[in-house]
């Protein structure tokens, strides 16, 4: 999804409203109304049957936004109270006709105009709250009664979910920078197009998951006023044509034959773990080929693969001729074929992904130990014979190519796009805005995910699911920025509904059918 500046959002704004006859009150509707499903939606995946809601409106246009919310939320009887960081005499224009209606609604308003009334402010105890203090036109350091709110949303978002609207207060829309205090938000509802802002490195601590709130901006008038950018978002909305509905007569030959190599003794969980997530991301038939040790460790854990133990080494890994051997008389009917969870470091690991990279012709997923091996090689990736995807964690990109961890992580579209065109390869970068590169293609940045995602096993599952949108026919690019998005939302349904500290990686692949639900009807 194309991402926009603050001015070029305003432009859209101003020229629906004039040239489409679009009150600004409607666009105002409808992004309250939006808003509204945005925080109903997080309140139930959470588990909250009758939530408390506790917006904080500031005195501009965002402000009338939350009055629009708060409307729409108490329409859906949910407990609303609306506190404003500033007096109900300075509201005007379309925010005020939005505050007169939620007054009419009777919801409750609490005017807090200066920084000492919000420090003196005692929690409510709600369940969300909603940040609409400062949006998209403010400049600078948040100031006055703005303060005092960003400071009263973080002290409370240890009891309670935060959502931003539009970009999280004291966040530069634009830079992503922030000169003050900034609200920390789990999600950001973020209103028409995303802001350029939301995805720079500078500005993942504040933003959460993004949220894109339609507010009915004509595709043409967007299509005019934003030029192709070299980066974009990836969002729910750009995968809703890939995944056609499955034939009534489709057998499972029609959704590819997957191979998946890896495993060690003492490593069983990472192929095990991919082998259950290749399967749960729609995958017809999923091979593994494993060290005749843990075979049937594997198999106990995937039921639904086809687990073959191949000869092994000395320190219970895959010997260099799995491939051969093992793999070769299989080569024709492979959809794609995935390489790395639990390989190991072995000397024969190396020699192993040499071979798949000089004989394998489908798709191929190089993860974990397949790039590790290769650390300071990475013009053996632009051997291959067939289309390769990486996904490397910013530890393994900087050992491929002879580069510090620092230096990825200060670079990390710059870095991703240079490898991409140096090993002629789809790149997924993963981390805290995972990036997906490709040469000739806009630079892509998933926000979906949290910190719970920071365990064993996660990579693994991801691996998984790509390699079997990959055997679904999908193009590498296009698979690659649909994995990392049914990836990260999988983790936040799971921490939302259970916690981030207690997410492990089964939890993902168990997550797996839910989250397509968000880009597929069945």
């Amino acid at each position: 999804m194309k991402l926009v500046s603050a001015a070029q959002m305003r432009e859209m704004d101003r020229r629906a409203m004039e040239e489409f006859n679009i009150s600004g009150e409607e666009l105002m509707d409808r992004a309250g109304e939006g808003v509204a499903e945005v925080v109903e939606r997080l309140a139930e995946a959470a588990g909250y049957q009758h939530p408390f809601i506790h917006l904080i409106a500031g005195r501009g246009n965002n402000g009338g936004d939350v009055f629009a919310a708060a409307f729409y939320l108490e329409q859906r009887e949910c407990d609303v109270e609306i506190w404003l960081a500033g007096a109900k005499s300075e509201i005007q224009g379309d925010a005020l006709k939005h505050l007169s209606r939620a007054r009419q609604a009777e919801i409750p308003l609490v005017e807090l105009p200066t920084k000492e009334d919000w420090d003196q402010a005692r929690p409510l105890g709600a369940d969300l709250l909603v940040d609409g203090v400062l949006g998209i036109g403010a400049s600078g350091p948040a100031r006055g009664p703005a303060v005092g709110a960003i400071q009263y949303i973080n002290a409370c978002s240890r009891a309670a979910l935060v959502v931003a609207l539009d970009v999280p207060s004291g966040l530069d829309a634009d830079t992503g920078l922030a000169e003050g205090e900034v609200v920390v938000a789990d999600v950001t509802a973020t209103i028409g197009l995303p802001k350029l802002g939301l995805v720079e490195p500078s500005a993942l601590e504040y933003v959460g998951a993004v949220e894109v709130v339609d507010i009915g901006i004509p595709a043409g008038l967007v299509a005019e006023l934003v030029s192709d950018s070299d980066r974009e978002l990836i969002y729910r909305a750009d995968f809703q044509l890939l995944l056609p509905r499955r034939a009534r007569v489709a057998h499972k030959g029609r959704f590819g034959h997957v191979l998946l190599i890896g495993g060690a003794r003492g490593y069983a969980g990472a192929i095990a773990l991919a082998a259950r997530a290749a399967s749960r991301a729609g995958a017809g038939l999923v091979t593994v080929v494993t060290p005749a040790g843990i075979a049937p460790i594997v198999a106990g854990a995937a039921l639904e693969g086809m687990i073959c133990g191949a000869a092994e080494t000395g320190t219970g890994s895959l010997s260099a001729d799995t491939w051969k051997e093992f793999c070769e008389p299989l080569a024709e009917e492979l959809a794609a074929v995935l390489l790395g969870p639990g390989l190991t470091r072995n000397a024969e690991s190396l020699e192993l992904v040499r071979n798949v990279l000089r004989a394998c012709k489908a798709p191929l997923v190089l993860d974990a130990d397949a790039l590790a091996v290769l650390a300071g090689q990475p013009e053996w990736l632009g051997r291959a014979r067939c289309p390769v995807v990486i996904t490397p964690h910013p530890g393994e990109m900087a050992a491929l190519f002879d580069q510090t961890v620092e230096k990825v992580q200060a670079g990390r579209c710059g870095m991703a796009i240079a490898a991409a065109k140096f090993c002629n390869a789809t790149v997924v970068l993963k981390g805290a805005g995972t990036v997906v590169a490709q040469t000739g293609r806009p630079t892509a940045i998933n926000l979906t995910g949290n910190p719970g995602m920071a365990t064993g096993g996660a990579g693994d599952v991801l691996a998984g699911i790509l390699t079997a949108l990959l055997g679904q026919g999908l193009a590498p690019y296009d698979a690659a920025r649909l994995a990392v998005y049914l990836h990260g939302r999988a983790g936040d349904m799971v921490a939302w509904r259970k916690s981030q500290a207690g997410l492990i990686a089964g939890d993902l692949v168990d997550e797996l059918p839910f989250a397509f639900r968000d880009i597929a009807t069945r």
